[in-house]
């Protein structure tokens, strides 16, 4: 398998009830214009050690399909406020492929196993700035997720915010940006998210 693309995500996340409206984006710093919604099926899969090694890393693998970048996923922790993500290629099949294993052997070399099963409808939008560029990603996410240690099902909506492509630079636009963002998702009746991660929320954390 080829070597994994590798991005750096910085996000913020926030929980919203079913009925929550989704505010004018386009209204944050440099947003000219917001494409969207695309809606994306998504299915996925996550993986761990029996004792939820990676987890209390801050490190999540997951095989998720759907989306334009279906495939493998190792999440590592979050350090300065982005974490690494390394995506591989789908391959048939729930078995783990070994370059992920091997990239998995920094935080842990015992056997990982199906620790939870995240669907999710994910409404996703563009927010691009006056050249057409885009700042960032805003994703709706309808998500439905079972426990399979437990078999306990979860359901909520949580709102992401991610920074792209043309995002600024600089460390303080970047938070006068998230700033911006938290203001406008709290003033339509959004709340800080609740977890962590999905993967958290999933399993009960």
């Amino acid at each position: 398998m080829a070597e994994p693309k590798r991005s750096i995500e910085i996000e913020v996340t926030f929980d919203a009830d079913t009925t929550t409206s989704l505010p004018d984006w386009s209204v944050l710093p440099g947003v000219h214009q917001v494409v969207g919604p695309e809606v994306r099926p998504l299915d996925a899969l996550y993986l761990d050690t029996a004792s939820g090694t990676l987890a209390r890393s801050g490190v999540a693998i997951r095989r998720r399909t759907g989306g334009p970048d279906e495939g493998w996923h190792l999440k590592g922790p979050i350090i300065d406020g982005g974490r690494v993500e390394l995506h591989w290629p789908i391959t048939p099949g729930i078995d783990i492929p070994d370059t992920v294993r091997q990239a998995a052997a920094e935080w842990t070399q015992e056997p990982l196993v199906p620790l939870a099963r995240i669907r999710n409808e994910r409404h996703a939008f563009e927010l691009r700035d006056r050249d057409g560029r885009i700042l960032a990603e805003m994703v709706d996410d309808h998500v439905e997720a079972e426990d399979l240690r437990s078999g306990q099902a979860r359901a909520w909506r949580e709102w992401e915010v991610e920074l792209g492509p043309a995002a600024p630079a600089d460390r303080r636009e970047r938070d006068d940006f998230f700033a911006a963002a938290t203001r406008l998702a709290h003033e339509a009746g959004a709340r800080p998210a609740s977890s962590a991660s999905k993967l958290a929320r999933a399993l009960g954390h």
